[in-house]
């Protein structure tokens, strides 16, 4: 099919993108699952932005740039924070009910990083209603058609359009994408003048995390395969309070929770982050993290605590009541005992490299959320920013998209169909599932928290026999929706792997036992990658 626009992904990223450029043009927007599933819809903390008459622009920029550990972009982060009340407020205006206090104004939360009460909310389920919100004014769009249980396979470039090639010509354009109709296994083309990347992240790359299963950096991976710049892909932020119980599926225990004023202790009751920053339980996710790491191996436990038991009890069950019910149904009363927490991995601090502008190093591909490195996180992210930059990105974006499809009044044509021919079916669902469990335990024992250049050898070179193996067999085999995304999660390992062993210093999300300290004198840049470094 042809489009004006191609948005793939259906989070707050692309639903936003999609709703402003249906002013311009018709819009197809694919996703894999249910369009209501995305990273966006498990966001509990809220979006950080200035509203509050003692915060300043300035002081946001400053808690974001000290939290990004000197590899910010001043002019990303300026963007975002100066930009965020009018994207808030638009928010508001499609009908987002973000939580208001006794006069009417927005009540602003706090969580670790933040000097500053910014963080504006539907009490702990933020994303499921900006998710919502988003969804329904798409649906009564008539210029936007949403394409549910759809899975980009490969974009669609010069490699795909011209049989030949000038040696001298190194430009590469978007033309869409090739996808795969889940419901049933067929291959299509999805033409547009614009392609706008909005996946999101990467978790399921590692054996625990809060993300969805459907986090398997599949638009990551299709950037790198098609040639755009990756970048900082050594920065996944772990999470440090995801709820410990076997059956929980790493739920997570909003930054917010401490914020409101919930204690991380050990089981006797002993209070520890006072130990490692002087914001003990408030200050940034990466020093959080590492110190639970260190606790949890010091005293060889499981998990350690985080306590909200002092507080009021019909406060903390009216400010978060989706974890309050979720942890009832483990049998856990948050209003009478601490929660069993340890980190997971949440946020990918690196990605697609764009512009200022949502422009990708590939023509006619743009990009927002968290598929992308924008400069705004740099080395970590400070607390609720993530939804912040991905409905910035997603008007900046949006806008570049339009002016450059405007521009682009000719598509090539014919653009040839996707080529299985040679191929067979084979539901090797025993490969596939051993393969992805194997991705994810490298990643954690290996890439996790802590690292060290054995570690990171010893998974360089798991992962590329691996990923050697799912190449051999994708070349042979009709496309799955489980082979797609193992083949991702493959690139993306990879990817990270990569780039950790690059940054050869500790900083932010990156700590290496074998360069413990930070150097700025060498690193402090962008760590970047594409596929002929690869």
């Amino acid at each position: 099919m042809e489009t004006d626009f191609l948005v793939i992904g259906s989070g707050i990223g692309g639903l936003s993108a999609a709703l402003k450029l249906a002013k311009k043009g018709t819009v197809a927007i694919i996703t894999k699952k249910h369009k209501s599933e995305s990273n966006t819809n498990y966001a509990q903390g809220g979006i950080a932005s200035v509203f509050d008459k003692g915060d300043t622009y300035e002081l946001h920029i400053q808690d974001t740039l000290t939290a990004g550990a000197g590899l910010c972009h001043e002019d990303a982060v300026r963007l975002i924070v100066e930009q965020g009340p009018k994207r808030v407020k638009e928010l508001f205006n499609i009908g987002v009910p973000f939580t208001r206090n006794a006069s009417g104004q927005f009540d602003l939360g706090r969580e670790g990083g933040h000097h500053h009460n910014r963080i504006v909310h539907v009490k702990d389920h933020t994303g499921r209603d900006v998710e919502s919100a988003l969804l329904e004014a798409v649906r009564q769009n008539p210029q936007i058609t949403v394409f549910e249980h759809h899975m980009a396979v490969e974009l669609i470039t010069e490699h795909h359009v011209f049989a030949a090639r000038p040696a001298t010509d190194l430009s590469i354009n978007c033309w869409g994408a090739y996808v795969l109709d889940i419901n049933d296994n067929r291959i299509e083309q999805f033409i547009a003048r614009a392609t706008v990347l909005a996946t999101g992240g990467c978790g399921q790359v590692y054996l625990h995390t809060t993300n969805p299963s459907i986090a398997t950096g599949d638009g990551m991976a299709l950037a790198f395969r098609a040639g755009a710049t990756i970048a900082n892909m050594e920065f996944m932020q772990f999470h440090p309070t995801s709820l410990y119980h076997p059956e929980a599926n790493s739920f997570l225990i909003s930054e917010a929770v401490r914020g409101f004023g919930g204690r991380l202790i050990h089981k006797d009751g002993e209070s520890f982050m006072e130990k490692y920053h002087p914001m003990a339980a408030l200050a940034p996710r990466d020093i959080v993290a590492r110190a639970i790491d260190t606790e949890l191996k010091k005293r060889g436990v499981p998990c350690v605590f985080l306590d909200v038991s002092h507080l009021e009890p019909e406060a903390v069950r009216n400010r978060f009541p989706n974890i309050y019910e979720n942890c009832m149904r483990y049998k856990i009363d948050i209003t009478k005992e601490p929660i069993p927490v340890v980190p997971a991995a949440h946020y990918a601090c690196g990605g697609v490299r764009t512009d200022l502008k949502g422009r990708t190093s590939i023509a006619g591909l743009f990009a927002c959320g968290e598929v992308t490195c924008t400069g705004v996180h740099g080395a970590n992210r400070l607390a609720s920013n993530s939804l912040l930059e991905a409905v910035v990105f997603a008007h900046e974006a949006s806008q570049a998209a339009i002016r450059f499809a405007a521009k682009r009044n000719r598509i090539p044509t014919p653009i040839p169909q996707w080529d299985d021919s040679g191929t067979f079916n084979q539901e090797e669902w025993v490969l596939i599932s051993h393969d992805r469990l194997e991705i994810q335990n490298i990643m954690w024992d290996y890439v996790g928290i802590v690292r060290s250049n054995a570690r990171l050898e010893r998974a360089l070179s798991r992962i590329r026999l691996i990923r050697q193996e799912i190449e051999n067999y994708y070349k042979r085999t009709r496309v799955t929706e489980g082979l797609l995304e193992l083949r991702n999660l493959a690139t993306v390992a990879q990817l990270m792997i990569l780039s950790a062993m690059l940054r050869k210093e500790s900083r932010g999300l990156h700590y290496t036992t074998d360069y413990p300290k930070r150097d700025d004198d060498a690193f402090l840049h962008d760590t970047l990658i594409d596929r002929s470094g690869v």
